[in-house]
C-alpha cells in the first residue's frame, strides 16, 4: 500500500513538468515539442542506465511511458483551458454557478483521468521490474526530475542575466 502511495506520488510529479511545456505560440510549440522529446530520450537512456534494464523490459515499458506521456499532456492541456474558462467565469461581475460547477466537474474528470494514466504506468512498472528496480526507479525519478528542475532554474537566471545586461548596453 506505501508503495503504491509513493508511486502515485512520483508519477504526479514527474508529469507536472509536462503541464509547464505547454504551447504559447507556434515557434515556441516547435521548440518546446524538441526539447520535450530531447528530455524524455535523455530519461529513458538515463533510466535504462540507472535501473540495468534489459531489452525486453525497455522495450515494454517505454513505449507505454512514451504513450502514456503523450496522453496526458493532452490532459493537461484541457485542464489548462478549463483553468482559462474558469478565470474568465470569474472575472465577471456576477459569475454563474451553473457555469462554475459545470467547468469544476470537468476539471475533476481531467484530474481523475490524470491518476487513471498514473495508475496504468504504475501497473506497466508493477509487472516489468523487479524489487530492486522498483526502488532504483523512485530515486531515479525523484533525482533526475530535481535534476532537470535546477537546470531550468538555473538556466532561466541566466537568460534573465544576459537580458538585464542587454537592457543597460541598450541605455
Amino acid at each position: 500500500m506505501q508503495i503504491k502511495r509513493i508511486f502515485l506520488f512520483i508519477f504526479s510529479f514527474l508529469f507536472v513538468g509536462s503541464v509547464c511545456l505547454v504551447a504559447i505560440s507556434d515557434d515556441e510549440n516547435r521548440d518546446r515539442k524538441n526539447i520535450r522529446e530531447n528530455i524524455n530520450t535523455l530519461r529513458l537512456l538515463r533510466m535504462t542506465q540507472a535501473l540495468d534494464l534489459t531489452e525486453e523490459q525497455a522495450a515494454n515499458i517505454f513505449p507505454a511511458i512514451t504513450r502514456i506521456e503523450r496522453e496526458k499532456r493532452e490532459i493537461y492541456k484541457e485542464i489548462g483551458q478549463k483553468i482559462k474558462e474558469l478565470r474568465l467565469i470569474l472575472a465577471k461581475e456576477k459569475p454563474e454557478e451553473q457555469e462554475i460547477e459545470s467547468v469544476i466537474e470537468d476539471l475533476k474528470r481531467l484530474r481523475n483521468a490524470v491518476q487513471s494514466k498514473d495508475k496504468e504506468l504504475e501497473k506497466i512498472i508493477e509487472e516489468n521490474l523487479t524489487l530492486v528496480q522498483k526502488a532504483k526507479y523512485f530515486v531515479f525519478a525523484v533525482d533526475f526530475y530535481r535534476g532537470l528542475r535546477e537546470k531550468v532554474d538555473r538556466a532561466r537566471r541566466l537568460q534573465q542575466k544576459s537580458d538585464d545586461r542587454g537592457k543597460r548596453i541598450k541605455k
